[in-house]
C-alpha cells in the first residue's frame, strides 16, 4: 500500500509541475512535423545496440556488477507499477484539463494500438530469440523485456501528446520507463540488451503510429468535453471508469 501511495504521489507531482509550465509552452510557435527517419532513428539505434551486445562478455560483466552493487538478495515489485505511470499521468492530465495533442478518445485509441502491437512484437521475438534470463529461469524468454517495451510505449504516447504544451509532463514518462528497465536488470530478470531492445520496440511502434496519425478517425465523443474514460489497472485486472464532469 505504501508503494502505491508513493507512486501516485510522484505521478501527481509531475502533473502539477506541467500545469504550472503549460502557459509558457502554449505561447511558443507550433513545431514542424519531424521526418519519419528522425522519429525512428533513436529507437532503431537502441534495438541495434541491444542486439550488438547481446550475449557478450561486456553484458555478462555489467550484469554481475549491477548485482554486486545492489546485493544478490535484491528483489522488488516496483517495476510492476512504474511501467503504468505514464498512463496514469496521461489521464490525470486530461482530468486536470491540460491541453494535449489529441482528444482523450483518440489518445486512448493510439495507446491501445501501441500496446497491442508492441506486445505482439515483443512476445514473438521472445519465442524466436530463446534467450535465457540472467536468473536462470527455465523459460527462455529473456529478450526483449516486456515490462520495458510496454513502459516505453506508454511513455512515448505521453510524450507525443504533451511535448508541445507541457514538456515536463511529456518527458517525465521516460523517467518512469527508464526506472522500469533499470529495475528489471537489478531484479536479475533481464540483461542490458533485453532492456535496450524492449525500449526501442516500444518507442519505435508508438512513434510510427503517431507519425501516421490519425490512424482511425472515428470518435463518438469528439463534440464532448466533459467526459473522460479512465483506465483501472490493479492486480492484473484491467477495466475503465467513465468520468463525467458536471458543468
Amino acid at each position: 500500500m505504501k508503494i502505491k501511495i508513493s507512486f501516485l504521489a510522484i505521478v501527481l507531482i509531475f502533473v502539477n509541475l506541467s500545469t504550472n509550465a503549460q502557459t509558457d509552452s502554449l505561447t511558443s510557435k507550433p513545431k514542424q512535423k519531424p521526418t519519419l527517419l528522425k522519429t525512428t532513428i533513436l529507437p532503431i539505434s537502441l534495438i541495434a545496440g541491444g542486439l550488438l551486445i547481446s550475449g557478450s562478455a561486456f553484458e555478462k560483466s555489467f550484469q554481475k556488477s549491477v548485482r554486486n552493487s545492489v546485493g544478490e538478495d535484491f528483489s522488488t515489485t516496483v517495476d510492476n507499477y512504474t511501467r503504468y505511470a505514464p498512463i496514469v499521468e496521461l489521464y490525470a492530465a486530461d482530468v486536470m484539463c491540460i491541453k494535449g495533442k489529441n482528444h482523450w478518445f483518440d489518445q486512448t485509441k493510439n495507446l491501445t494500438i501501441s500496446i497491442i502491437i508492441t506486445d505482439f512484437i515483443t512476445f514473438k521475438i521472445k519465442k524466436i530469440s530463446n534467450k535465457t534470463r540472467p536468473n536462470g529461469d527455465e523459460i527462455p524468454e529473456s529478450m526483449p523485456s516486456a515490462h520495458t517495451s510496454s513502459a516505453f510505449a506508454n511513455a512515448t504516447v505521453l510524450y507525443q501528446e504533451f511535448k508541445d504544451t507541457s514538456p515536463i509532463l511529456a518527458y517525465s514518462g521516460y523517467g518512469f520507463a527508464t526506472t522500469t528497465g533499470a529495475l528489471r536488470i537489478m531484479n536479475n530478470a533481464h540483461w542490458l540488451s533485453d532492456v535496450l531492445v524492449g525500449a526501442g520496440i516500444g518507442m519505435l511502434v508508438t512513434n510510427v503510429i503517431y507519425y501516421f496519425d490519425p490512424i482511425i478517425k472515428w470518435n463518438p465523443f469528439k463534440k464532448t468535453d466533459n467526459i473522460t474514460l479512465l483506465p483501472e489497472i490493479d492486480n492484473n485486472q484491467y477495466g475503465f471508469y467513465l468520468c463525467v464532469r458536471i458543468k
